[in-house]
């Protein structure tokens, strides 16, 4: 009954799949045949449903749990899941919990992964120039993704968020600029950095947040950085998401530190971040959002802007790319 279950489960591409789910306070469990949680109540157990044919990523927060069943559906639907602190953060699965800002995952086991992207990443990885070329592809298509999204989403046109503004409109064509001339990656790094600062300071000032100092704490009070370490946690399940689906371990950094564990995932994740995570970020605390708010307008973003479909196509065109060099 599983194996036909299962059959009917891979319809959706996890490209294509609508949901991430942030649960806390309650059990995970299999229920009539259907992957469902509750909370218990006074009067009676309520029970939600999850469609696990259509999510990506679970992240179990305090006070859940999930039983051995339903581990096993999820992993047939090759839904990625996770277990994490309070509101997403840190996440705390498979990592040593004295090093948060490890990220790994547990990943579904029921199936093998495919071997062509794998193969294509291995023909560049161990060359660093052909590595470089490919953590440049990786900056060419964030600042053009940035561009289409403050271009277009609403939300952001509301606050004035648009390449024109003076400093920013400098600072974005001074990376275009130096990014392709860089020696190596961790002088892209440092351009990198710049970049995000520039950033960081036109969404405060857009905001009315001066005086604004990014700060990676979990335990920061400030809600705007609060914000950003969410909204970051929830595109790092995208990221491994998307790299779990074409089978491409994390270890394979362009960007990051070769030896850190789930670099990939950041350098993946950061193609969206800057994007969305951060002005939604500054936004959510200018409003007074509460951390469920803000967690939602993430995620209608990610949809909206087809954040998952866009990593994956740039990770698939990467790889194509790195094997022909």
């Amino acid at each position: 009954m599983l194996a036909k279950h299962d059959l009917s489960l891979k319809d959706i591409l996890h490209s294509k799949r609508a949901n991430l789910y942030y649960l806390e306070h309650c059990r995970v469990m299999v229920k009539d045949g259907r992957v469902v949680f509750y909370e218990a109540a006074k009067d009676e157990n309520r029970y939600w449903n999850i469609p696990i044919a259509n999510t990506t990523v679970i992240l179990l927060g305090n006070g859940t749990s999930i039983t051995q069943a339903a581990v096993r559906l999820l992993c047939g639907a090759s839904v990625m899941f996770g277990f994490s602190g309070g509101g997403g953060t840190p996440l705390l699965a498979g990592t040593d919990t004295k090093k948060p800002s490890d990220i790994e995952w547990l990943l579904p086991q029921s199936e093998y992964r495919p071997t062509e992207y794998l193969q294509q990443w291995l023909r560049f990885w161990f060359d660093a120039n052909k590595r470089l070329q490919i953590a440049k592809y990786f900056q060419e298509q964030r600042l053009a993704y940035l561009a289409k999204v403050w271009k277009e989403d609403k939300t952001l046109r509301s606050y004035d968020f648009g390449l024109d503004e003076m400093s920013l409109e400098k600072a974005f064509k001074q990376y275009h600029n130096e990014f392709g001339a860089m020696p190596d990656v961790n002088k892209l790094l440092l351009l990198e950095a710049r970049l995000t600062t520039a950033l960081y300071a036109f969404a405060a000032s857009r905001t009315k947040q001066n005086g604004f100092t990014r700060n990676h704490d979990p335990k920061e009070t400030d809600i705007a950085n609060q914000f950003l370490n969410h909204g970051n946690y929830l595109a790092y399940g995208l990221a491994a998401t998307c790299l779990w689906v074409l089978g491409i371990p994390h270890g394979f950094a362009v960007m990051h530190g070769k030896t850190r564990r789930g670099a990939l995932v950041f350098d993946v994740a950061d193609l969206i971040k800057d994007a969305i995570v951060l002005p939604n970020a500054f936004i959510a605390a200018h409003e007074g959002d509460k951390e469920q708010e803000f967690r939602q307008r993430c995620l209608q973003a990610f949809t909206q802007h087809e954040a998952l479909d866009f990593m994956f196509d740039c990770v698939q065109a990467a790889a194509i790319k790195g094997a022909s060099l």
